[in-house]
């Protein structure tokens, strides 16, 4: 058997529960793929993206939904290691990539303030104009369930806010375009586990000012190294934890909720807004 099939038959094999399943899980509850769509699957060259790409890949193969695929890997200005790297993995898993370049880093490392966030923004939308020249729909990136639960601990103890990183996202600067995450519900030690035990080798992040960030402990890239490690901290307490952290953006009491805020309309709400009929409707009882 050819390696790539073997990597392939472990993901519905060995990692069934831990990888399979919670990708089918997502894709059905939040009704991620239908008939029809055409996604491109956005390949960093780690080992996120490369996961979902064979996920994707096995469910074109034996899923039920009639969609088409496209596999697309932005360069960003990674060095010539990285990008062989990319090119050489793709092949050994047998995905079919359309690599294009850009000049994203040269362009980040010359921002002051923000430039992670930024250099975010800049890639979804080359990723969003390629997708839409292959004539997509929607895009699929590689977060997973570990990546969601960190972003509500970062929004709130960095951000002073709630919320969390969607399942799905309708694109506002490239109408008609979506983005969906499949792996929103798989954890990272089960992708950790699944690219060793098949021995493969993905670059890591290769961002000259993500390095630089950590290195003085400011930025998104330190915050969320820091806020990884305090869940496995609070996991060696209780090992459930993580879930109560993701159900809990599930579980919003508004009424126990000072103000919240609608990204729709920008309208802000408070709960003195009705407070007062609310006294009085409670005097009358």
């Amino acid at each position: 058997m050819e390696r790539y099939k073997e990597i392939e038959r472990s993901i519905i094999t060995s990692y069934k529960k831990k990888i399979w399943n919670k990708f089918i899980q997502g894709i059905n509850e939040y009704d991620m793929i239908r008939d029809g769509d055409k996604i491109a699957v956005c390949i960093s060259g780690g080992k996120d993206s490369m996961l979902l790409a064979k996920c994707m890949q096995e469910l074109k193969k034996h899923g039920k939904i009639d969609f088409n695929l496209e596999f697309i890997s932005m360069d960003p200005g990674y060095n010539e290691i990285n990008r062989q790297k990319v090119i050489e993995n793709s092949k050994l898993l047998n995905i079919p990539l359309t690599l294009f370049k850009t000049e994203i880093f040269n362009a980040v490392e010359r921002i002051e303030y923000h430039p992670c966030y930024v250099c975010a923004r800049m890639r979804r939308g080359y990723l969003y104009e390629k997708a839409k020249e292959l004539g997509c729909n929607k895009i699929a990136l590689g977060h997973h369930f570990d990546d969601v639960i960190e972003t509500i601990l970062m929004g709130m103890l960095y951000g002073a806010q709630m919320q969390t990183m969607m399942p799905k996202v309708l694109s506002t600067s490239h109408p008609g375009m979506e983005l969906i995450r499949p792996l929103y519900y798989v954890k990272e030690s089960s992708i950790i586990a699944w690219k060793e035990k098949n021995n493969l080798e993905f670059i890591q992040c290769a961002c000259k000012v993500t390095e630089k960030y950590k290195m003085s402990d400011d930025e998104n890239g330190s915050k969320r190294e820091e806020v990884k490690k305090l869940i496995e901290k609070l996991r060696q307490v209780y090992d459930r934890v993580d879930m109560n952290i993701f159900r809990s953006a599930q579980n919003v009491n508004l009424d126990t909720v000072i103000s919240y805020r609608s990204q729709r309309d920008g309208t802000s709400h408070s709960f003195l807004d009705d407070y007062d009929e609310l006294l009085e409707e409670y005097k009358e009882k």
